[in-house]
């Protein structure tokens, strides 16, 4: 009779060295190896080594989420998930990657890091054949062919393809802003805004114009360039049908019909619908005039002043 070892697990896998307390785990376990997927789902067809292995899948068809986190009320169709979502709320992570060091929730989130460092990625879009290390990046891409925006917003109704874009989307109604700048004090409601902004402080540009050179902070910036050169001008005001080639040139515009002035100054009380009106407009207080004529020195607080100058020169 084999002596217990190994903690009370006696009985050891030949092919991965895995210890198991009884002969039928280790007979289920070998199923992993021998690749024996004897239970078929009669909904989709896909195959599992052990009964409650379908029985859990099952649960993708019906919709069942039995398990509550007693912490946010976020439901799990398996208690193991339950349990790898408290570790959100503990600050646990007790799955570590044996290659880089790094620390994970759950053992899910470990197995999905560590094909990071393999290079693998199994699952395959079967319209554009791009591959995917995770299966729930590929339903995520899916929704790119399909057009498919399941997630609602309450407050306004907006639909998302992605969870994590309905709840970036919920902190333009919360006005939540997370993310500070070290150097100036700017406050983001996003992480990538942040990392944007600060090339303002570098004065890193590393987006290039093809056409006539200009050098752009962020690639949406030069994409929005792009636009002098073609003249494309897809975003029109309902109100007046002036055209204009970013959206956020729409927003402000809109603006002018409504009569919001959100830039207050805190010197006069004088009141902008633009951020840049009121920077200019605080240089009237400033004294400060950084822009000047080079055919006559003459010195001007705003660009656009030196350019309605300059026509004093040219006679336009």
């Amino acid at each position: 009779m084999m002596q217990a070892n190994m903690g009370g697990k006696p009985h050891s896998c030949e092919v991965c060295g895995s210890s198991f307390a009884k002969k039928s785990y280790l007979l289920r376990h070998m199923k992993t190896h021998t690749r024996d997927k004897s239970h078929s789902c009669e909904v989709c067809g896909s195959l599992f080594a052990w009964k409650s292995n379908l029985l859990s899948h099952m649960k993708t068809h019906t919709g069942e989420k039995p398990h509550s986190c007693e912490v946010c009320g976020s439901l799990f169709a398996w208690k193991s998930n339950l349990l790898s979502h408290m570790n959100t709320h503990t600050g646990e992570k007790p799955h570590s990657c044996k290659v880089c060091g790094s620390l994970f929730a759950s053992k899910s989130a470990l197995v999905n890091h560590i094909k990071t460092h393999t290079g693998e990625k199994p699952y395959s879009c079967e319209v554009c054949g791009v591959s995917f290390a995770r299966k729930s990046m590929l339903v995520r891409h899916m929704t790119i062919h399909t057009g498919e925006k399941p997630h609602s917003c309450e407050v306004c109704g907006s639909l998302f393809a992605r969870k994590s874009h309905l709840l970036r989307h919920m902190k333009t109604h919360t006005g939540e802003k997370p993310h500070s700048c070290e150097v100036c004090g700017s406050l983001f409601a996003r992480k990538s805004q942040l990392l944007c902004h600060m090339k303002t402080h570098t004065g890193e540009k590393p987006h290039s114009c093809e056409v006539c050179g200009s050098n752009f902070a962020h690639k949406s910036y030069l994409s929005a360039h792009m636009k002098t050169h073609t003249g494309e001008k897809p975003y029109s005001c309902e109100v007046c049908g002036s055209s204009f080639a970013k959206k956020w040139y729409l927003l402000c515009h809109m603006r002018t019909h409504i009569g919001d002035k959100p830039y207050s100054c805190e010197i006069c009380g004088s009141s902008f619908a633009w951020k840049s009106t009121l920077t200019n407009h605080m240089k009237t207080h400033t004294g400060e005039k950084p822009y000047f004529c080079k055919v006559c020195g003459f010195l001007l607080a705003m660009k656009s002043t030196l350019l309605r100058h300059m026509k004093t020169h040219t006679g336009e």
